[in-house]
């Protein structure tokens, strides 16, 4: 069961990486199931709403970068606690990315996202 979960991390790490960073459509859709469920309400369901999530990307935010800073596995989920910067020079956001897989693709995906602001009434920090 460890290798699985582990397994399960990767490839949801080297996804993350390849639509956020890198904003390959082509390579990352190896890892997408057929029906590629979508729960956030701004992209579209199915691997072709994934591809024009990334078009935008690189139209309207060609730097946007993301940096894991934990991920976590149970079962057919991998969770991402992730630092966002779709422009640099700023605080970013704080995401908190959800995904099922399937066969070892990933068939579902949920996303939480939280601005981070330029004050905190605590001294903890997001991350």
């Amino acid at each position: 069961m460890d290798a699985k979960l582990e397994r399960n991390k990767q490839i949801v790490a080297e996804f993350y990486d390849l639509i956020i960073n890198k904003k390959d459509y082509e390579v990352a859709k190896k890892y997408m199931g057929p029906r590629y469920k979508q729960h956030n309400p701004l992209v579209k369901d199915h691997p072709e709403g994934l591809r024009e999530f990334i078009e935008f990307l690189k139209t309207n935010a060609p730097l946007a970068h993301s940096e894991i800073k934990r991920i976590f596995a149970e079962g057919d989920y991998v969770i991402l606690h992730v630092h966002s910067l779709r422009k640099p020079n700023t605080n970013g956001r704080a995401i908190i990315e959800i995904f099922r897989l399937e066969n070892g693709l990933i068939d579902e995906h949920w996303d939480v996202i939280q601005e981070i602001p330029d004050e905190s009434a605590n001294s903890n920090g997001m991350f």
